[in-house]
């Protein structure tokens, strides 16, 4: 399959008509990307059963969110999602992020109308749109109890984006502006798939819908619409099947991804 058609297939599942590049396209494929494709690491639970220790490739990456109605992490949903918007013209960058440790976060920054934005379909964050950089103050989000702040750019041109938790800081990321390429995070995808990795002991799938969320969080699933949130806990072995009903997955593929997942660690921990 051609680059063409496999970027024509990507677009179909957007449910996205193409035109010229522009920022209201730009928000369109974002927002659809968020709502279609969830961040989730079953799929990448499933291809570390599999051996794997890099991302899918494309035809791989849109066969299971057909199929199986998977998605990915940073690695996977950002990475195809800077391709896509760089196949449709736009100009725009592949960056890293650093957490805790540098560059483990992926995310791309493209340019329009001589105005930057961060796109970032791979934080289980409420990113529907293009994320301003060119901010004086700053830029908030809100989910439920969640809030997401982009902050101003600091003197080296890095922005910092922070999530609350109940009023909380409880996570973030700084951007790295510097064009990369994926090569560049061959080690870092490499070692996400190792048996201590967090996304190899969690189980997180986060799916967007215009006016809130589905987020399961090991054993809690939270529904969040509008300011209205609700969360129950799951028992271990009703995992394959709440997954189905919540997200469409196949319960038996659920059941071979985390046939060998034994602790669930706090993603943030």
């Amino acid at each position: 399959m051609n680059d063409n058609t496999l970027f024509n297939k990507y677009l179909k599942i957007l449910e996205i008509q193409t035109s010229n590049p522009s920022f209201e396209l730009l928000c369109k494929i974002v927002k659809a990307h968020l709502i279609k494709i969830p961040f989730e690491n079953i799929s990448k639970l499933l291809y570390k059963n599999r051996g794997m220790n890099y991302i899918p490739d494309l035809t791989t990456y849109l066969s299971g969110i057909e199929k199986n109605n998977f998605g990915g992490t940073c690695y996977a949903n950002n990475y195809y999602l800077y391709l896509l918007l760089m196949h449709l013209g736009y100009t725009i960058k592949l960056c890293g992020a650093d957490m805790k440790n540098p560059d483990v976060h992926l995310i791309s920054i493209a340019k329009i109308d001589e105005h930057e934005y961060i796109i970032d379909g791979g934080y289980a964050a409420p990113f529907l749109e293009p994320l301003p950089m060119e901010l004086t103050e700053d830029h908030i989000i809100k989910l439920g109890i969640e809030e997401y702040r982009v902050k101003p750019k600091d003197k080296k041109g890095k922005t910092k984006v922070e999530q609350y938790f109940n009023g909380e800081l409880q996570h973030w990321y700084t951007t790295n502006p510097q064009p990369r390429k994926i090569e560049d995070f061959n080690k870092v995808i490499k070692n996400s798939y190792a048996d201590d990795a967090i996304f190899m002991n969690t189980l997180r799938i986060t799916r967007f819908s215009e006016n809130g969320s589905l987020a399961l969080k090991n054993l809690q699933l939270t529904e969040i619409t509008g300011t209205k949130s609700s969360t129950i806990e799951i028992s271990p072995e009703d995992i394959p099947q709440i997954i189905f009903e919540k997200f469409g997955m196949p319960a038996y593929i659920v059941k071979k991804a985390i046939a060998n997942l034994k602790e669930l660690k706090n993603l943030y921990n």
